[in-house]
């Protein structure tokens, strides 16, 4: 999911794409993922970009096992929101941090 830009490349892979330009409606974003998370996708590639457009959405499908919803860097450029999320995600798994080293509050 994420303008068109960013995800054009994807559906050269086989992979399906979902275009959410940034002048449209968050809702339209929104209900998007809902639709998509109530199919048969077990992940959900979404720019970063259009993702900090839906946090709380976003936020919905971070406990859950399926779908998985992957930030991904759009057109322009690294966020870093991405690697934010996939860190945040291994901290809650396993309560220290393994990617940067450094431990959660609620690991000894």
């Amino acid at each position: 999911m994420g303008d068109w830009d960013s995800i054009y490349g994807f559906s050269a892979l086989g992979l399906d794409t979902f275009r959410v330009e940034a002048d449209e409606e968050a809702d339209k974003a929104a209900e998007l993922l809902k639709r998509l998370s109530q199919s048969h996708y077990e992940v959900i590639y979404i720019t970063e970009s259009l993702a900090k457009r839906i946090p709380a959405e976003i936020d919905r499908y971070r406990l859950m096992a399926s779908p998985a919803v992957i930030l991904i860097p759009g057109i322009s450029g690294n966020t870093g929101d991405g690697l934010n999320a996939v860190k945040k995600s291994v901290e809650q798994a396993v309560g220290s941090d393994i990617i940067f080293g450094k431990s959660t509050p609620d690991s000894p």
